[in-house]
């Protein structure tokens, strides 16, 4: 298998799986949250597709979806491409409310297609270069889609769980 075909499989398995979390569910269900301080499931969705969104986009060199695009507004949020979710108080996180499912996966789709574009065209070769030297050892192409596929895959999860908590006490 190649790597373009092993990363399409590997981000190919989140659309389905915020799909899931979501479906059916309403702007109260959305979110809910199982105790103060906690995400809830549309936070967690939402926080996947930014990651994406910023990440793949900085990759790409281009301008992300969430500012050049108005999903920032769609969701009623400053255009601020640096919010991405990581640090957010239980207030910020709340802030993440959407009426229905349709928005969060409308911008995850949106998002997932650009990274799609991107994984299609990696090599073994280019898997290798390096993409952020802040780290030490430096950050390769590689690397960090595992991370970003890796920290999706994990809130996805989380999603699910929260879904499965949330229609138990329906």
């Amino acid at each position: 298998m190649d790597p373009a075909a092993i990363y399409g499989e590997l981000y190919g398995r989140i659309p389905p799986l915020a799909r899931s979390a979501v479906d059916g569910l309403d702007a109260d269900g959305l979110a809910w949250v199982p105790t103060h301080g906690s995400n809830s499931i549309a936070w967690l969705v939402w926080h996947c597709a930014r990651l994406q969104d910023h990440h793949i986009s900085e990759l790409l060199a281009t301008e992300q979806l969430w500012v050049a695009d108005g999903w920032a507004q769609r969701f009623a949020m400053p255009p601020d491409p640096d919010d991405m979710g990581y640090g957010h108080t239980p207030q910020q996180a709340a802030a993440i409310h959407p009426d229905d499912p349709d928005l969060l996966l409308d911008y995850l789709a949106t998002a997932h297609k650009r990274t799609e574009g991107l994984v299609r065209g990696v090599t073994a070769d280019s898997l290798d270069r390096i993409v952020d030297r802040r780290w030490d050892p430096h950050v390769t192409l590689g690397v960090r889609l595992v991370s970003v596929a890796d920290d999706c895959l994990q809130h996805m999860g989380q999603a699910a769980y929260l879904r499965g908590i949330l229609d138990s006490t329906r």
